[in-house]
């Protein structure tokens, strides 16, 4: 049978990811000059930030203390773009394909965590709930990365 803490374990991680997430797309917003795309990628973050209120009540659910920062990697990954951006500057194409690159590495953590033969049938469920966005969200943005040719 699987431990409240295992549970908490695996949707504390997705919690952070989605945290870099919400985090990403706003600053993607913030960057890009296209009002429509900017549009897409804060409605993307508030979808995201709904996703991680409902993985955070699934932890509490299960007795754990739920996340409420991103992840180490994020914060290293957006201040590498800072650099980047520092020093080259980002148009579209260039912000579109970092989107695009993080949305794989979500897509692939939670492919994992639904692999995850342990996960509770509730965290299962929220996990599934999640993914439902986190799909959505791939898909959409590689179809972008792909129209503008990124």
């Amino acid at each position: 049978m699987t431990s409240n803490t295992e549970d908490s374990t695996v949707l504390n991680s997705l919690i952070a990811t989605l945290l870099d997430s919400v985090d990403g797309y706003q600053k993607s917003a913030a960057d890009i000059s296209d009002p429509t795309l900017a549009d897409k990628f804060n409605a993307r973050a508030r979808e995201r930030q709904a996703a991680v209120a409902k993985l955070q009540a699934a932890v509490a659910t299960a007795g754990g203390t739920p996340e409420d920062e991103s992840s180490l990697l994020g914060s290293a990954h957006r201040a590498f773009m800072d650099l980047k951006e520092a020093v080259m500057g980002q148009d579209e194409k260039s912000i579109l394909s970092e989107v695009d690159r993080g949305e794989d590495y979500l897509k692939a953590k939670f492919e994992a965590a639904l692999n995850n033969a342990d996960l509770s049938a509730n965290a299962r469920s929220a996990v599934l709930e999640a993914w439902t966005s986190v799909r959505e969200g791939h898909d959409e943005m590689s179809a972008l990365k792909h129209s503008l040719g990124a």
